[in-house]
């Protein structure tokens, strides 16, 4: 074998899973606005997945889209078409809850307009002549998309192992919602790389649209939390704070910098692949209980 076949991602085979949406609902009714209980911090941390997600999943939607006539492999359309599915679902969940956040006195729509413009204008469609720079731009956004769902899946396996947050008393409805998600991120975690590296691949354009990635998560994430605790209502004089972030680490309720430092060298790595990293059968696990999922295949199936 040369050392060039050597340095290919080489998937996990039996980490792959046919993937399908599940149409699931929250009651929102009895959440508390710090869902973790005594922590805000953490909590808004948190919620600042309600501000990025249902704009971002409907930008992955809409990139994919474009891209599924050129897709030659047909499982891996197949697997294209199930994400496309999950993430629309995943949108819809994430958007309802930003009503019950304003009815508690947090109204996120400064932000959100800011994330919506981010998404539809800055990485929407642009007007480019047919051929290569169209082109140029769809590769761009695949690879883009390809970057950020190493960090969902990376988050979705970390909230399906985060038993402190049971410790702590978060509320249930909020966890059903995030390991749902986490769990589904884990099971289409190979999609979106695998797509990527079907229409190109390139090294250097996964290096520098993880960059353009990794700068752009924190940058959003710091800002979103920091908006939260500041237009807090029941916060006086609200701040967000590094120091918060590495102490919601170690106590198991927010993902420890260390784990976020070895994404990395994970994703930058030229034998990545993202099945080597999280469990499918722990995903499916997890769907099989959930009750939202349950509830949601059991409508399906007509029985409820």
């Amino acid at each position: 074998m040369s050392n060039k076949a050597s340095l290919r991602p080489a998937p996990v085979a039996s980490e792959h899973t046919p993937l399908k949406a599940r149409n699931v609902a929250f009651d929102w009714s009895g959440t508390p606005l710090h869902w973790v209980p005594g922590d805000p911090a953490t909590t808004h941390t948190i919620n600042v997945l309600h501000l990025l997600l249902p704009a971002g999943e409907r930008w992955f939607v809409h990139v994919y889209k474009q891209v599924l006539p050129s897709i030659r492999d047909e499982r891996l359309r197949a697997d294209v078409i199930g994400f496309i599915g999950q993430e629309a679902m995943h949108s819809q969940a994430h958007d309802d809850v930003l009503p019950h956040l304003k009815e508690q006195g947090l109204d996120p729509t400064p932000y959100t307009a800011q994330v919506d413009w981010l998404f539809e204008k800055l990485l929407g469609d642009r007007t480019l002549p047919p051929g290569r720079a169209r082109h140029w731009w769809l590769l761009e956004r695949v690879a883009l998309i390809a970057a950020i769902e190493h960090y969902t899946a990376f988050l979705g396996d970390w909230v399906l192992n985060a038993e402190a947050l049971d410790a702590k008393g978060a509320d249930p409805t909020m966890l059903d919602l995030l390991r749902w998600h986490g769990a589904e991120e884990v099971e289409h975690r190979s999609v979106a790389f695998d797509l990527f590296v079907h229409l190109d691949g390139g090294y250097r354009r996964r290096t520098r649209t993880w960059a353009t990635a990794f700068a752009a998560l924190v940058f959003l994430w710091q800002r979103g939390v920091r908006f939260f605790m500041a237009n807090d209502p029941t916060l006086l004089e609200g701040k967000a704070s590094f120091k918060e972030f590495f102490r919601a680490g170690r106590q198991g309720v927010l993902p420890t910098t260390g784990a976020v430092a070895r994404t990395i060298p994970q994703y930058l790595h030229r034998t990545y692949h993202p099945s080597q990293y999280g469990s499918t059968a722990q995903a499916a696990a997890y769907l099989a209980a959930s009750p939202a999922a349950t509830a949601a295949d059991a409508r399906t199936r007509g029985i409820a």
